[in-house]
């Protein structure tokens, strides 16, 4: 074979492999693809549909909060939360400035952050964005830069019910006060959808809704946004006119115990607790705080007189010369009062009147009376941090201890508690459940209803309460008049304890009254903790405060009067 064959043999051999080759190459891809398109199909579609179809949350919007006459206290609106995918972006450095300037972040921060989570694929940058703000992000066109809806709580009425209502977190959970207490219902279901995205993760259609976000439910409360209004303001004014510690007030509904306002003092702002350094601010001191009631207890002491048999409301009690010893410890009024009848004790709140009582009947019967108007009870409202005070048995104690128990040292209670307790007296005896939630009249129908103290006995101390209010009867609280309404109440001026026991300078001052007294409707308690100045007593601080949001209560509550001058009441009927 010459040379010149072999090498066209050898270049057809390889024309044969080359051709061989490229057959074999179109067979493999011919075979890949009928695998792919036959075999590996639906792995393939399931593969590509989790690259552009994701499933993502449908968040649900909390329950509204309203006042009893649909005032909105607490609301959701929607917002819009700015996050990044931390794997895309971090090693865009010109992208991450770009991004902190228009958020007003901090670049170096915000690098560094993303940084630490770049193995994760979430990661919020700046939450509860305006959606026009958020909108104004997703324009810049920055990969692994997303947006996603959430909600934001808002309360209307800021400060004036900040204490009652307490507020949510960034995620939209009840920290405090009825947002914590209410929050299972208040947080609704969230829901599911599907979309598909595109490569930056916008949204470019709607499949379909997995599941419906379902809204969270509403609660109506028992508060009058009007009347917590003048409550709030006039109590907070007696707190700056003061320059006291912390104050208090609740206004009651004596006939279906419904809390119709709540405020405290100092109080916050709900939407700016950035730079709160005093979280103390934060307690709903009304349910959370105990003090002792002082002379407010004497009511109670002169019930249980009157229970016993002992005492008639024209009982003499000597209390000359204005002190006495007991067990070598002073008891002592403000002035000699002299002879004293028993209603005189609680015109003048006899300290040494209501001694001489409690050391004759004992203060078991006194510790009884106060144990079924709710004291040393938790009242069943869930408000977190709720207290029952403290009610002692006093089986074993001394002479002093049973004479200063009948004048309110020695227990402890809340200004609920002690609301409720005069709610009785204003209700002939009965007692009731107290409640934040609006009743229906089915509820109010069927409320719970307790007679605890004799009609008779109730109303008998009902009418020596309304001469502490009057000029001719020389009451000591004249500056809780209503005008055109009668009023029944009592003071009380406390000692606050300290480190070396009570302390001479510091009181708590109280006030706690009903209105109208002839058939009372509403029931007020006032507490002005540690007052500073020249007045202190009860029915210098705290009684005042009383008659300006009682007479604002008469009127929105749309009581008619029952105390107008005969002349006044002569020239209306002439109209």
């Amino acid at each position: 074979m010459t040379e010149s064959s072999s090498n066209s043999l050898l270049k057809l051999w390889r024309l044969y492999l080359v051709l061989f080759a490229m057959t074999l190459c179109v067979l493999a891809i011919a075979w890949k693809v009928s695998v792919l398109h036959v075999t590996d199909r639906d792995f393939l579609q399931d593969q590509g549909d989790m690259r552009t179809i994701r499933t993502v949350p449908l968040v649900a919007n909390r329950g509204l909060i309203t006042d009893r006459n649909g005032e909105p206290l607490a609301v959701s609106t929607p917002v819009q939360s700015i996050w990044v995918n931390p794997s895309e972006i971090v090693d865009e450095t010109a992208a991450i400035a770009k991004l902190a300037m228009e958020l007003e972040l901090n670049a170096e921060a915000l690098a560094s952050n993303i940084n630490n989570n770049s193995s994760r694929e979430f990661l919020y940058v700046k939450r509860r964005l305006p959606p026009a703000e958020a909108q104004r992000i997703l324009e810049l066109d920055i990969d692994g830069v997303y947006t996603q809806q959430e909600y934001q709580r808002f309360y209307p009425q800021g400060e004036v019910t900040a204490h009652l209502i307490g507020f949510s977190n960034v995620d939209d959970v009840g920290q405090e006060g009825l947002e914590l207490t209410y929050d299972e219902w208040l947080q609704g279901i969230p829901g599911r959808r599907q979309v598909m995205k595109d490569r930056r993760g916008h949204i470019i259609e709607e499949l379909n809704t997995i599941q419906t976000a379902q809204p969270g439910k509403s609660i109506e409360l028992s508060i009058d946004f009007r009347l917590q209004n003048i409550a709030y303001r006039e109590l907070k004014a007696e707190f700056i006119t003061r320059r006291a510690k912390a104050a208090s007030i609740v206004v009651l509904d004596v006939e279906t115990g419904e809390v119709l306002a709540m405020a405290n003092q100092p109080s916050y702002n709900p939407h700016n607790k950035a730079n709160m350094t005093d979280f103390s601010v934060l307690r709903n001191r009304a349910i959370t705080d105990v003090f002792e009631p002082g002379s407010t207890v004497k009511a109670f002491t002169i019930a249980a007189a009157l229970e016993s048999g002992l005492y008639t409301p024209g009982t003499i009690i000597e209390t000359s010369p204005g002190w006495m010893m007991v067990n070598g410890n002073e008891v002592k009024d403000l002035f000699d009062y002299g002879t004293l009848t028993t209603t005189g004790v609680i015109t003048k709140s006899s300290n040494i009147g209501s001694s001489k009582i409690a050391l004759n009947i004992g203060a078991e019967p006194i510790r009884d009376v106060l144990e079924r108007v709710g004291f040393g009870e938790v009242l069943g409202t869930g408000f977190p941090g709720e207290r029952s005070g403290v009610l002692p048995n006093p089986r074993r104690w001394g002479r002093h201890p049973t004479a200063t128990f009948s004048f309110g040292y020695g227990l402890s209670a809340t200004a609920m508690q002690l609301a409720q307790a005069y709610s009785v007296l204003a209700d002939d005896g009965v007692r009731k459940p107290v409640t934040l939630l609006k009743l229906d009249q089915s509820e109010t129908a069927t409320l719970a209803r307790e007679q605890v103290i004799n009609p008779e006995i109730a109303r008998t101390v009902r009418s020596m309460l309304g001469t502490v209010v009057d000029a001719n009867r020389g009451g000591s609280a004249l500056e809780a008049n209503v005008p055109f309404y009668t009023v029944a109440g009592k003071t009380g001026t406390a000692h606050v304890v300290g480190e070396q026991g009570y302390e001479d300078n510091l009181h708590n001052s109280l006030f706690v009254g009903m209105a109208p007294a002839s058939d009372p409707k509403i029931v007020i308690v006032v507490i002005i903790n540690e007052p500073k100045g020249e007045e202190h007593y009860g029915g210098q601080v705290a009684a005042p405060v009383f008659s300006r949001v009682a007479a604002g209560a008469m009127r929105i509550l749309n009581i008619s009067p029952d105390d107008i001058p005969d002349e006044q009441s002569l020239e209306l009927s002439s109209l």
